[in-house]
């Protein structure tokens, strides 16, 4: 109707991030999350026995795990603006002229390169879960009765660092895993973590390079 004003939500209201603390993310409803890059594995270079060992210690992986994890696969265009940026500070040093013209020629041929081809890079993730118990706290034996109108309050335990131990143990049994299969993971930080869900939260916008402390 004319006149009227359509209200619209921030979209922060529809992310289910609360903060990210010490590498670890805390959802809106209390759960924690930690999240893995793992490193590759070129499946189809290895022989048919080395596949199939991979596969049963994958699988044994799996099936010893009693709570529920999550693989993420981010497909990303690769950024080359950082190594560009290093070529053209080399060539603002660079005094002979010879070797100035190969660097030029070199740039613009990376650039054409990288744009006719479209190479793109991935990352693996594996996030893994822990959501705190919750304590119910009644007013007495008489609220348990099947009459009584009272519905018990429910108290979440709010103890990060409690938590967090909890947590730090399930990641080394995702670690030890995955490392028997061949697979290498690093836990990333509060940075990598904000950066990583900003990525994934602003897909249209231009990568970034990701900082990360220690490679594969």
């Amino acid at each position: 109707m004319p006149g009227t004003t359509k209200k619209t939500k921030p979209s922060q209201n529809f992310v289910p991030v609360k903060e990210v603390r010490d590498g670890v993310v805390t959802l809106k409803n209390g759960g924690l999350r930690a999240v893995l890059m793992a490193s590759s594995l070129n499946f189809a270079l290895k022989s048919e026995d080395e596949q199939n060992a991979f596969i049963m210690q994958f699988q044994n992986f799996l099936n010893s795990l009693d709570f529920s994890v999550q693989i993420s696969i981010q497909s990303r265009r690769l950024d080359i603006r950082p190594y560009i940026a290093t070529l053209e500070e080399r060539l603002k040093e660079t005094v002979d002229e010879l070797m100035r013209i190969q660097i030029r020629e070199y740039i613009e041929f990376i650039k054409s390169f990288t744009e006719a081809a479209n190479i793109m890079t991935k990352h693996f993730f594996v996030v893994v879960p822990y959501t705190p118990a919750k304590i119910s706290v009644t007013d007495g034996p008489l609220s348990k009765m099947p009459w009584s109108t009272k519905k018990p309050q429910v108290k979440e335990d709010f103890s990060f660092t409690e938590n967090v131990s909890q947590l730090e143990q399930r990641v080394s049994i995702v670690q030890q895993g995955l490392v028997r299969s061949g697979v290498r993971t690093v836990q990333l930080g509060t940075e990598e973590v904000i950066e990583l869900l900003y990525k994934i939260f602003n897909p249209g916008e231009l990568d970034q390079p990701m900082q990360q402390g220690e490679s594969f």
